[in-house]
């Protein structure tokens, strides 16, 4: 249905659809289609993600989608409009069943047939290439057991190569595709003549170890072994990056499961009382009021009605102080209350709430970031050209030389063959498995190769805040004693965290964190405990009547701050600190100062990545105070601070930077930081935080230090050098040797050790990634 995905967006003449893309198999694919859609009358903009596999167009009026679908599949591809999403149910308690996923089985789909076919190529060509590179094991009749096993790799394994070259024929382009397709049908079918109708089937052939290089008519070669030991190994290094492109996904899933999953609705029974009614978070509606407990998620985006408490927003907006609600106070999904019980009435449900619109963030910037182009395609795109054209070229001149054509048609094929390069398949997944396997010894965890690229570049990180440049836990950070207050610090911790312990506040648990960590042992219990909604709490705790809150609370009491407190607090508050007056029997004794405390190693680890040219900016939902005084902490300029931003405002900052030509990284651990690390061109995501950051960041740091950060850049950049290296490598030995095919001086043996030793020099490259070393902590 249209209405469900298109959508007024520029004018009330133009729509928006998105369109779910089957069939590409490489970055040209995305631009090929794109470059379509955008030539047809009435397409405003086209855009087309080849690592999402969706399209969005806008498109005025006088087409139909049906004319966008069909021009995709003009093209030779698929496309369809998007299942409408629907609601995960309430978990069972039978784990992952709770939760149905409607984008896995799409996955699934994708990656099940390219694991099958990826078993047969390897299990059927390891046979293959040790016959026909190793003498002994020849056999008599041996070539006829290797195409046995060659037939099915090349045929069944390598059909997505084959359909994909075919598809690129027919537009009159070429890509990786074409190469391999080209190269080991050319190895095969020239085998199947030699076997057929040359000397190579004859009982007792064998590949001779020697390198001779002399002219042969090709009668007794065959090339099994490159038929199927290329299709095998790119394969392999297509699967893992299609393992890779399910994170795009993930993302979202991990949004989504972020809200509650059930809510408990206030209802009139038929006596007009109020009940509670547990329902799932579905059934929610618009002027519905539910009931949410200390500790709980609330359902969806709405204001209080009654009660009070603080809210943790830090997810969604990065304050770390929670929020003071009360009657009439907004609140948002998926935040938890923090302390006593509220009633609440719901104004936005579903696609509407601020949950939905973050997710909606993630994806389109996740659509908006440049896919990476892939080298070996980019390689491709004038490699296969120049090599059919060179193979053309050389069928030609032995014609005209009057070498006949059987001689003609051997050195042409020969080219074909040798130009297909075996290491290609494995120049980028060997250096991603030991780099990223290198990485996860260090707490670096690399999500695949198309996110290395953009390190390269990089010249700018961006900070979250909350988090990630500080612990993202209140801390109780100063105590200050009134001059004529008769107590230490000891007396002050040991009558608030006894008040504090039963409160669930994040301020009273600092408190009474910081007692017990100093050793401080609080009476058993705190009588007549009353929290004031707003300003603090009360009570009796050894016979002493015990204030701790706002200065307002004492205020009202009558216990007034004297001038050093006063001045204490305002010092406090100033730094970004949030100020907690303690007082008893009357008079006021302290101040006590809770903090987000910054890291220890935070300070060290913008110093790292200043000196690897990299500029550091803060950005943060919380106040300006907060930040500033952060950012001095660390060593940011203030000039490069932005406070007070929320999820879209991240965003917003990050496409700015990208705009004045900055290439940006972003490192961040909150569901706010979510749509900001997935529009960066690099995303670094904390470990230790939410499932949707990580899903969301490119490279994810385990233990959440940012020391972490500048580790991660110089490895993924070392990586990275190493892909490009091994590339050059997997092509360099095989155009060495097209001089020799085309002279028709070609012979198994040299076809054979030219794939080999491209191939061993490149797994022995990717192994020097092993030795990577962080910088000294």
């Amino acid at each position: 249905m249209v209405t469900t995905t298109a959508h007024t967006d520029r004018g009330p003449a133009e729509q928006r659809i998105e369109l779910e893309i089957g069939g590409m198999t490489c970055a040209s694919c995305a631009a090929r289609i794109e470059k379509k859609l955008n030539r047809m009358d009435g397409v405003s903009l086209a855009t087309v993600n080849y690592a999402t596999e969706k399209a969005k167009v806008a498109y005025g009026q006088g087409i139909a989608v049906g004319d966008l679908i069909a021009t995709v599949e003009a093209t030779g591809y698929t496309a369809a409009l998007p299942a409408p999403p629907t609601p995960p149910p309430a978990p069972t308690g039978t784990g992952d069943e709770g939760h149905t996923d409607p984008t896995r089985p799409a996955a699934d789909r994708e990656l099940a047939p390219l694991r099958r076919r990826l078993i047969i190529a390897t299990v059927l060509a390891v046979p293959v290439v040790a016959l026909s590179m190793i003498p002994t094991l020849q056999f008599t009749d041996w070539q006829w057991v290797a195409l046995a096993l060659t037939s099915p790799v090349v045929v069944y394994a390598g059909l997505p190569f084959h359909r994909a070259a075919w598809t690129n024929a027919r537009h009159g382009a070429a890509t990786m595709d074409t190469l391999v397709s080209v190269g080991t049908v050319a190895a095969f079918g020239w085998s199947l003549w030699a076997l057929f109708f040359g000397t190579a089937g004859m009982p007792g052939m064998t590949h001779p170890f020697t390198f001779t290089v002399a002219r042969g008519d090709g009668g007794g070669d065959i090339y099994l072994e490159a038929a199927a030991g290329v299709t095998a190994f790119i394969l392999a290094g297509r699967y893992f990056e299609a393992r890779a492109k399910r994170r795009a996904g993930a993302a979202l899933r991990a949004l989504l499961e972020l809200g509650a999953k059930d809510v408990a609705v206030l209802r009139r029974d038929a006596r007009g009382a109020e009940t509670e009614v547990r329902l799932p978070i579905g059934d929610l509606t618009v002027g519905d009021r539910f009931v949410v407990r200390p500790g709980e998620k609330i359902a969806t985006d709405g204001v209080v009605r009654d009660g009070g408490s603080a809210v943790d927003a830090s997810m969604l907006t990065g304050e770390s102080v929670p929020v003071e609600v009360g009657p009439g106070s907004p609140v948002a999904g998926a935040t938890v209350n923090a302390g006593g019980r509220i009633v609440v009435e719901a104004l936005r449900v579903g696609a509407d709430t601020q949950l939905a619109r973050m997710a909606r963030l993630v994806e389109d910037a996740q659509n908006g970031k440049a896919a990476a182009q892939r080298l070996a395609d980019r390689i491709s795109a004038v490699f296969v050209p120049a090599v059919i054209a060179l193979a053309l070229g050389t069928l030609a001149v032995w014609l005209m030389l009057g070498e006949g054509p059987t001689a003609a048609f051997t050195a042409a094929v020969a080219v074909l063959i040798i130009a297909c390069p075996c290491a290609l398949g494995l120049a980028t997944p060997t250096a991603l498995l030991v780099g990223t396997g290198r990485g996860a010894q260090l707490g670096i965890l690399i999500k695949g190769p198309e996110v290395l690229e953009s390190t390269r570049a990089v010249d700018t990180v961006v900070l979250d805040k909350t988090g990630t440049v500080t612990t993202g836990v209140m801390t109780l950070t100063e105590i200050h004693t009134a001059v004529a207050a008769d107590a230490d610090a000891k007396d002050v911790l040991r009558l608030a965290g006894a008040l504090e312990h039963a409160s669930e506040h994040p301020v009273a648990r600092a408190i009474t964190a910081a007692a017990d960590e100093r050793g401080v042992e609080l009476p058993a219990v705190a009588v007549d405990f009353i929290a004031v909604p707003g300003l603090g709490v009360r009570g009796t705790v050894d016979g002493h009547a015990v204030l701790v809150g706002r200065e307002q609370l004492l205020a009202a009491a009558g216990a007034s701050l004297p001038p050093e407190l006063v001045e204490a607090k305002a010092a406090a508050e100033k730094r970004g600190g949030t100020a907690v007056a303690v007082a008893w029997d009357g008079r006021a004794r302290a101040v006590l100062v809770v903090a987000d405390a910054v890291k220890p190693t935070s300070a060290r680890a913008v110093r790292r990545l200043r000196e690897l040219g990299l500029r550091p900016v803060l950005l943060t939902g919380d106040n300006a105070a907060v930040a500033a005084a952060v950012a001095e902490a660390v060593g940011i300029d203030p000039a490069d601070v932005h406070a007070e931003a929320l999820p879209e405002d991240k965003v917003a900052v990050v496409r700015r930077l990208q705009e004045r030509g900055r290439t940006v990284a972003m490192v961040g651990d909150g569901v706010n930081d979510a749509a900001a690390l997935a529009r960066a061109d690099l995303g670094l995501a904390m470990g230790t935080g939410t499932d949707a950051a990580i899903e969301a960041g490119d490279l994810t740091l385990v233990r959440g230090d940012l020391l972490v950060v500048a580790d991660a850049i110089r490895l993924s950049r070392r990586t990275l050098a190493t892909i490009r290296t091994n590339l050059f490598w997997a092509f360099a030995y095989n155009l060495a040797a097209i001089p020799l095919a085309a002279a028709g001086l070609l012979n198994p043996m040299i076809a054979g050790a030219a794939m080999a030793f491209s191939s061993v020099f490149v797994v022995g490259n990717s192994l020097r990634l092993r030795g990577f070393k962080p910088l000294a902590r």
